[in-house]
């Protein structure tokens, strides 16, 4: 018998297997391979379609904070819950008078059922042509998967970054940095 062929059992585990086990959870969890934009960078312009036959620009927004949250796909259960939270917190993000914008690689008709179907009162722009070229500006795009990375970034009002993260796609980054940083901007 070839000895890397016989099937170990232990009868009580070790430390090592509860290590082991941690380590093979903690690598289950899907890193991102990109860095958000730094904190200062003028942020890149962008015209995206929310509806079929109208889009929405970065600029259009000049003067007031914005949140960008780019997310991987419509209905999915974990973009599902971000952006309903986001949604039910639009009232916080009035406070400073920031403008929510929810962007994936799904086309205009999937936003508009997905926004349907999740009651959502905030934009959701749609990356689709060329695919995640807006995404890609934002180091947001998950190349091997054809997707938008869970990214999020706050912009200022004159235009430039003031806080970005990319979660690991797995998990819902919540929207405490965002209020942190909201905050932050308010501050200055």
């Amino acid at each position: 018998m070839n000895r890397h062929n016989v099937l170990w059992k232990r009868t009580k585990p070790s430390a090592h297997d509860r290590e082991f086990t941690y380590r093979k959870e903690q690598k289950e969890v899907q890193k991102s391979k990109n860095e958000p934009l730094l904190k200062g960078v003028k942020a890149p312009d962008f015209s995206l379609k929310d509806t079929p036959d109208q889009k929405v620009s970065l600029s259009d927004f000049l003067g007031q904070p914005v949140i960008l949250a780019f997310y991987p796909a419509d209905f999915s259960p974990i973009c599902g819950n971000q952006m309903t939270l986001y949604n039910e917190i639009l009232s916080e993000f009035d406070k400073y008078n920031a403008q929510l914008l929810g962007i994936s690689v799904d086309n205009v008709w999937s936003h508009l059922a997905f926004a349907k179907d999740r009651n959502l009162h905030f934009p959701l722009l749609s990356d689709f042509h060329p695919k995640g070229s807006v995404s890609k500006l934002y180091n947001a795009f998950r190349e091997d998967e054809g997707e938008s990375e869970r990214a999020l970034y706050v912009i200022d009002k004159k235009g430039k970054i003031a806080w970005g993260y990319i979660s690991p796609i797995g998990i819902n980054p919540g929207a405490e940095g965002i209020l942190k940083a909201l905050e932050n901007l308010k501050a200055k």
